[in-house]
């Protein structure tokens, strides 16, 4: 009978304990795990969060189940008999006052694997500097974190106030956290395949096969076509390996000891399933089968050769993707949106239609080279189509160029102010609703009247990068016919003085059904698509708390900071909030340009440029997310 009685205490304390919402102090890691949940937003992966609330008029601490109860709202309104509305509720408790409040609302945060504990408070949260002060020291006081508690700094307010020394507690940027990041899910998602490893040299003339999950030393050129991909090295969340690999629709991840982690390296030349999600990653062997996507059916693309004539974009195409490309024809939209919103876009905007590409392939030394790449049978054999590539890519090149087109071009830049013009691939194979092609092409500066950098030469490189290894393969995994590829060419002034450039996804890409944009903005003309080794960039989610749209209504979320500028801000909060107001006009605009029926993202791109610090777009396409 005793047993008994002692076996049912102990399943009633057991209950208990596992269904406990709150307490008021955290004693140990073991009553901080009890509660931990993951954070709202995705924008860290090596997070564990617990959700806190100081009641101002109990004086009482309350740290929640967060994996139970998601939001501070319902935990007040359903355990604290809170009986306003949310709006109401976010008004007076995330405000700049502690007249109207009725909480403190804030988050303990853990970077998992180490020592290194987090205060965080919402971006929107307004709380004053006394404020933020006493309930730091609350939380420290309440839980045997101790000296190991630092608050975090995650917008510019609070960043602004860090370097006016107006803190009195220990304070840290985003690279405290973001140093600590080993993992980071690209694309999530499941598929089964070999494990193989390469190095990334190796893949100049070594071809993974296409039922392998390959695991590379860094990040590759060009995206071998496999069934799942793990890097070494982390990403910059909007770079073209990230908008590839979503293209792509296979699961991609960053690692950074791939290469040395034993728990993965006894699965290589295995078959795997592989599943990646937004905290941590999954491998197991597996015996299903690997069926191999085909394309028998070819993308035909549409080519007009009609028009011989540059095309001022001052003035919208008609129909203008079918001989100048998305590109351009987009450039031309922007260009028309820019007369109503107060944003710039490159001067002198112009572009080379399809026809003078065509005409110059159709030259005895190029023609030949393209239909022997085509009819080749052996689509295995890399280093012949490689070599067969760069044949073509110094045939285009050596060829002279058609003068009537330079003298055009010269005549159409006669009265510009600018002399270093920038020339950008269009073709008709990139910025599509389903094939973005980020990064398969390049551009190129042309310096009007210099012997060296000429209009020419300019040009044929553009085109010649119709052929480059990356946009060929890439083309060729998603199905386009090779036949029907033509390239326009976007020219426009050239920036040589960018203070910054950036890139805007208008969407909240680390919360959903959160409002915001995403953006990625990085110092001077160094890539965010494709940042150099250890370079990180600027990374922020902007947004209007309560869908507002004034200023003071304004929120901007930091996940990192730029090490390039000293991890200080590259924007101004006024900056910031004119690049949401830009950017989400431009999605309202390009929509009905498009003749959508339905509102997605769109990712742009921009530069801040010269004295003035003047915001120019440069670019806009439908985001494949």
């Amino acid at each position: 009978m005793k047993k008994y009685i002692y076996s049912l205490f102990l399943f009633f304390t057991l209950l208990s304990v596992s269904a406990q919402r709150y307490s008021s102090s955290l004693a140990d890691y073991e009553a901080y795990k009890a509660f931990r949940g993951k954070p709202l937003s995705d924008k860290f992966s090596n997070i564990e969060s617990v959700k806190v609330i100081y009641d101002l008029r109990k004086q009482k601490m309350y740290y929640f189940n967060s994996k139970l109860i998601s939001l501070h709202y319902d935990f007040v309104t359903n355990y604290l008999h809170y009986n306003h509305d949310l709006e109401v509720f976010n008004n007076e408790n995330y405000s700049n006052t502690e007249k109207n409040r009725d909480f403190l609302l804030g988050n303990l945060n853990h970077i998992k694997g180490t020592d290194k504990w987090i205060f965080e408070l919402a971006a929107s949260d307004y709380m004053p500097i006394e404020l933020i002060e006493r309930f730091f020291y609350l939380v420290k006081k309440s839980t045997f974190i101790g000296d190991n508690l630092k608050f975090y700094l995650n917008n510019p307010e609070k960043m602004e106030w860090f370097r006016l020394e107006k803190f009195k507690i220990p304070c840290v940027k985003s690279d405290y956290i973001f140093n600590e990041l080993k993992y980071q899910e690209v694309v999530g998602g499941t598929n089964v395949g070999i494990l193989k490893q390469y190095k990334i040299k190796d893949l100049e003339k070594t071809k993974p096969n296409p039922d392998e999950i390959v695991i590379l030393d860094g990040t590759p050129d060009i995206l071998p076509n496999v069934r799942g991909i793990i890097v070494t090295e982390l990403q910059t969340p909007l770079s073209h390996l990230v908008l590839l690999g979503k293209n792509r629709k296979i699961p991609i991840m960053a690692y950074t000891q791939a290469f040395t982690d034993q728990n993965i390296s006894r699965f290589l030349s295995k078959k795997v399933e592989l599943k990646i999600e937004v905290d941590t990653f999954f491998i197991k062997e597996s015996t299903k089968k690997t069926a191999l996507k085909t394309n028998s059916k070819k993308k035909k693309l549409t080519i007009d050769t009609t028009i011989t004539n540059l095309v001022d974009l001052s003035k919208i195409p008609k129909k203008g993707v079918n001989y100048i490309g998305s590109k351009a024809q987009n450039m031309a939209y922007l260009i028309a949106v820019s007369k109503e919103i107060p944003f710039k876009v490159p001067e002198n905007a112009h572009a080379i239609p399809f026809y003078y590409y065509t005409k110059h392939i159709q030259k005895k030394s190029i023609s030949p080279l393209i239909q022997e790449l085509l009819a080749f049978p052996k689509k295995d054999s890399i280093a012949w189509i490689n070599n067969q590539l760069k044949k073509i890519r110094d045939a285009i090149k050596k060829e002279s160029i058609d003068p009537e087109l330079i003298s055009k071009l010269n005549l159409a830049f006669k009265n510009a102010k600018f002399k270093n013009f920038r020339f950008r691939s269009s073709t008709n194979a990139e910025d599509l609703d389903d094939f973005n092609g980020a990064g398969l092409y390049d551009s190129k500066t042309g310096i009007m009247g210099d012997s060296i950098k000429t209009f020419e030469k300019a040009i044929k490189q553009v085109w010649a990068s119709v052929w480059n290894e990356a946009s060929y393969n890439e083309r060729e995994i998603y199905g386009i016919d090779q036949h029907n590829i033509a390239m326009g060419v976007l020219v426009h002034r050239s920036f040589p003085d960018e203070l910054a450039n950036g890139v805007i996804i208008t969407k909240n890409i680390f919360r959903q059904n959160f409002p915001g944009i995403t953006v990625n903005i990085q110092k001077g003309e160094n890539s965010v698509v494709k940042p150099e080794k250890g370079e990180v960039c600027e990374q922020f989610v902007a947004y209007h708390f309560n869908s507002g749209t004034s200023d003071e209504d304004f929120d901007v979320d930091y996940t990192s900071n730029s090490n390039l500028n000293n991890n200080e801000p590259l924007l101004s909060r006024t900056e910031m909030s004119r690049l949401f107001m830009v950017s989400k006009k431009i999605e309202e605009k390009m929509y009905r340009y498009w003749r959508k029926n339905a509102f997605h993202p769109v990712d742009i791109e921009f530069k801040i440029v010269g004295e003035s610090r003047d915001l120019y777009i440069k670019q806009v396409r439908p985001f494949n997310d």
